[in-house]
């Protein structure tokens, strides 16, 4: 079982970062930032269908303040969404103001609404931590899955990821009679995967979504991430694999009543031949990416120290030992695709 040790501390955005995200439009200019939002005078628990609290609150501003806050919150979802073209905004309204108390990162959660069609969206503005953008970044690039977010000074700005939250997910669906659990445990197999390789931790049900997508004559099943706090953060193996997550063992149930360990086998080794794919098409970026994370600090020495000894010895490789840093393990990680392509069969 996984355990988290305490609580993730948030790193600045260092001037090496903020060039990065320069350099690959990542850098956005808004209106608003995470402070200002801060400025609520009342808040109020908001509750689902059910009645349940979500652990988010509705926050209300002063009338001084609310009108221009909520305007340049429609601003900021015209870039994300239209870069920057403010003819969208005409018939949005901003129904609701969330903010997760209990989230590392403490995010506001922005409802938005077109009028026309009621049909609604969702960003999230939060305190911009060096190690969700590290984890934005490499979703973005080595995982099937495309991130949006943008970075301004101490603020970040992210795209709602859409989906049916895991644990959400396991509790409702899992008794669906049209569920394929054979292609949900295989996806459940390459998502654990795509965590390990890239150092993506803490992957409980409640920080990954489920998308589920009709295909031909079955239907096909994509996990997804929603949560980087703790990318590159622990020092223990076991946290970069969902499936030592005890939220997560109705899908290892489901994964041991239908796959062989000569499936799992084939299935790891298969994702790590498609990350390695992406690896070569976006080489350029993420050798970019990887030269500012190997100069930066996004953990703390006793964490590097037993993470690179545990992966040491699950590679029977000590290049990790000569690591110094977290952007030093997740460089050699990456090049275990290609120097160890057949892992699995050692």
């Amino acid at each position: 079982m996984a355990l988290i040790s305490k609580k993730k501390i948030p790193f600045k955005v260092s001037p090496l970062l903020l060039k990065y995200l320069q350099k690959y439009q990542r850098s956005i200019n808004v209106p608003i930032e995470y402070s200002d939002l801060l400025r609520y005078d009342n808040s109020i628990p908001l509750y689902d269908k059910e009645g349940k609290d979500t652990l988010w609150e509705t926050v209300f501003y002063p009338q001084s303040d609310m009108q221009m806050i909520y305007h340049n919150l429609k601003k900021i979802y015209a870039v994300i969404k239209s870069d920057g073209d403010l003819s969208v905004i005409d018939h949005l309204v901003i129904d609701r103001v969330d903010i997760c108390q209990y989230g590392n990162t403490k995010p506001f959660r922005v409802r938005i609404v077109n009028q026309i069609n009621d049909n609604f969206d969702y960003f999230y503005i939060k305190n911009a931590d060096a190690s969700r953008i590290y984890g934005l970044e490499l979703e973005h690039l080595l995982s099937p899955n495309r991130i949006s977010y943008g970075a301004y000074k101490h603020t970040l700005i992210e795209e709602h990821i859409a989906g049916i939250p895991g644990d959400q997910f396991i509790k409702n669906n899992l008794k669906d009679k049209g569920l394929n659990e054979t292609r949900l445990a295989k996806e459940f197999v390459k998502f654990n995967e795509r965590c390990f390789v890239q150092l993506l931790g803490d992957m409980h049900s409640s920080n990954f979504v489920i998308n589920i997508t009709p295909d031909f004559e079955e239907i096909s099943y994509r996990i997804k991430a929603i949560d980087f706090d703790q990318q590159s953060y622990e020092g223990r193996r076991s946290i970069y694999l969902p499936q030592y997550f005890k939220q997560n063992n109705p899908l290892i149930e489901i994964g041991l009543k239908h796959m062989t360990p000569e499936t799992v086998r084939q299935y790891q080794k298969e994702e790590r031949a498609l990350i390695t794919n992406r690896l070569k098409v976006e080489r350029y970026r993420i050798a970019d990416l990887l030269r500012v994370m190997t100069k930066d600090t996004i953990s703390f020495p006793e964490n590097v120290k037993t993470l690179k000894q545990d992966l040491a010895e699950f590679y029977d490789d000590n290049r990790f030992l000569t690591c110094k840093n977290m952007g030093e393990i997740v460089k050699v990680s990456l090049w275990m695709l290609i120097k160890k392509p057949d892992l699995y069969n050692l």
